[in-house]
């Protein structure tokens, strides 16, 4: 009999304590606990962020989890929104020139294509080439037609099948070259709502709905030329996702009698299997790409509503943990508009709204916030609408702000005492605030009107910096340090209340940055110039959006449980943030955490016969 050490080329080591990573199929005995333990595979679906434009019967493409497109689809109506996913949350991309649904897409992020779409036949025969920014018209397809199957790239790909019009089903099949579409052999099976997957000399073809209403299981393999019956799904089905290879492809969910469903199936080149993993919910027209049973995504759809949802499909030794909201320890006292500094589980709050200006301090241990009660430990001038607040929870600063009128007190406060500090130079409320006690910044807010004034704080005196926001604004984000600050989103004077515009500063100036995905006012965030949260805040209506930023672009992220304005936030990182109180409505304690996406690894114990 072969030994471990024999067949992997390792021993089995000795360990008190199991190690907090390790390889595939490295095994040790924990002599503690008396167990053999190892890093396994697992396999599973986790949440990503959602696309900001839920919506169904949309084109998906892109090769991998990281740089992914979602092109058009239906919200109630046709759409030309694109959207790219960054591996953690969405972000626009700029629309295709044709309003489409029933689409279908193929190729990566930076070379892709979109063909066909109802309506028919004119949409039908649309082809469009995305290259990362924009779009440009392909070669006509020869038929024009909805629901049907592509695989390959921009310059090398296939489609078949398809709907040419009420009860017109089709079995034609086209290759394209990158600039034009010549017919090729027909599909055995005429249907519409088909998948495809692979490439044009290696290509599927599965599901859909044959003539008449009943669903089809048969699969096809396409060679370029001509295609051949192989194994047939488990459950028939249509308007579904999928993703992969000719060898390696998964098909989620979809509308399968008698409803839809959230089965998912993997093909391995001859014969499709149950996965033992299940979408979060049925859901019919979704959209899929991935390399297939070792890394996938599968996003948008109808599960009874059009939804933005997003699932990646992993194969992988590490446990990954999708990034989310969390609920924390309620505020003593409800209020909004206050002071805030510092991290996730090290917080301070002072001062703010109940509706009655007040002074009281709180502080957040991770779990649960105290009032302060120490005599000085009330801000020394209660006030809100602050011109901005930073720091940490022994060492933050609280800036000008609102009692009956702007102020220009400066308080700072060192764990347990807060004592008056020299004033700013601009008095001032609802302005963005960033940085720590020694070297911290002030910008925006409301004076005598809308101003961009920019003020630096050395821990003892304020200084006028020459650099103004560009966009002079009130209740924005503002995240980073003094010399590598972030301003987003806000109230812009001369512009419409919910603005977009992303600034950043590099310690004497403000330059344009990437804008957000959804304009709004009373929104908060945490983090730094290349990686921070915007959340909640005032699109018009309460928001739970939150949206993250990489020095680039902003993304989408996992929503707040509660919808709110004019709210706090701590965190010196996007991966760990308070959202605390504010007015949802009525002034709330409600404090939720922010956790970032992360991974372990998927160690296991095993049992020897």
């Amino acid at each position: 009999m072969s030994t471990y050490r024999e067949i992997i080329g390792k021993k089995i080591k000795k360990v008190s304590s199991d190690p907090s990573d390790g390889l595939d199929g490295e095994m040790w005995y924990n002599s503690t606990t008396g167990t053999l333990r190892g890093i396994a595979v697992i396999e599973a679906f986790n949440s990503g962020g959602n696309l900001s434009d839920a919506r169904s019967v949309l084109a998906g493409f892109g090769n991998s989890q990281t740089a992914a497109v979602a092109a058009g689809g239906y919200t109630g109506s046709d759409v030309a929104l694109t959207e790219e996913y960054n591996g953690s949350g969405w972000a626009a991309g700029e629309n295709m020139t044709t309003v489409r649904r029933s689409t279908s897409g193929c190729g990566t992020l930076t070379a892709g294509l979109v063909c066909a779409g109802a309506p028919v036949p004119s949409g039908g025969v649309k082809t469009e080439e995305y290259d990362g920014t924009s779009w440009t018209a392909g070669g006509d397809l020869n038929t024009g037609r909805r629901d049907i199957a592509v695989g390959g790239i921009q310059t090398s790909a296939f489609c078949a099948g398809g709907e040419t019009g009420p009860g017109g089903f089709s079995n034609d099949t086209e290759n394209y070259n990158g600039s034009s579409w010549t017919s090729s052999n027909n599909l055995n099976e005429a249907r519409k709502s088909v998948v495809g997957s692979g490439t044009l000399t290696a290509g599927l073809a599965f599901g859909g709905v044959k003539s008449g209403p009943a669903k089809s299981n048969a699969t096809e393999e396409y060679d370029g030329t001509s295609w051949t019956t192989s194994g047939s799904l488990n459950t028939a089905r249509s308007e579904f996702g999928g993703a992969g290879v000719q060898t390696s492809t998964l098909a989620f969910g979809g509308e399968a009698a008698p409803g839809s469903t959230s089965a998912v199936e993997n093909y391995t080149g001859s014969t499709w299997a149950t996965n033992p993993n299940s979408l979060s919910s049925a859901r019919q027209g979704s959209a899929g790409t991935g390399t297939g049973i070792p890394s996938a995504i599968v996003f948008g759809g109808n599960d009874g509503s059009y939804t933005g949802v997003t699932e990646e499909y992993n194969v992988s030794t590490n446990v990954i943990t999708a990034a989310a909201w969390a609920s924390g320890g309620n505020l003593n006292t409800a209020r909004q508009l206050g002071a805030s500094a510092g991290t996730q589980t090290a917080a301070v709050i002072a001062g703010g709204q109940t509706p009655s200006t007040i002074a009281t301090t709180e502080e957040y241990d991770g779990s649960s916030w105290t009032a302060n009660p120490s005599p000085s430990g009330d801000l020394t001038t209660g006030r809100s609408q602050f011109g901005g607040s930073f720091g940490l929870q022994t060492a933050a600063v609280a800036a000008s702000g609102y009692t009956t009128s702007n102020v220009t007190n400066s308080e700072e406060y060192d764990g347990s005492t807060w004592t008056a500090g020299n004033a700013v130079n601009t008095a001032r409320r609802e302005g963005g605030g960033t940085g720590i006690l020694s070297a911290g910044v002030i910008f925006g807010g409301y004076s005598t009107g809308y101003v961009g004034t920019t003020e630096e704080f050395d821990g003892t005196n304020w200084a006028t910096s020459p650099g103004s926001l560009t966009t002079a604004r009130i209740a924005m984000v503002a995240a980073g340090t003094q010399t590598a600050a972030l301003a987003a989103g806000g109230n812009a004077a001369g512009s419409p209340s919910y603005s977009t515009a992303t600034e950043e500063y590099n310690g004497a100036s403000w330059t344009a940055g990437g804008v957000l995905i959804t304009g709004r006012n009373e929104i908060v965030g945490s983090g730094t110039q290349t990686a921070a949260l915007g959340f909640g805040g005032n699109t018009g209506s309460y928001t739970t959006a939150t949206e993250g930023y990489d020095g680039t672009a902003w993304s989408t992220r996992p929503s707040m449980a509660t919808a709110r304005i004019n709210l706090n936030s701590a965190g010196t990182t996007s991966t760990a943030a308070l959202a605390i109180g504010g007015f949802a409505p009525p002034y709330t304690n409600a404090t939720e955490e922010y956790t970032g996406e992360t991974s372990a690894a998927n160690i296991e114990t095993f049992t020897t016969s």
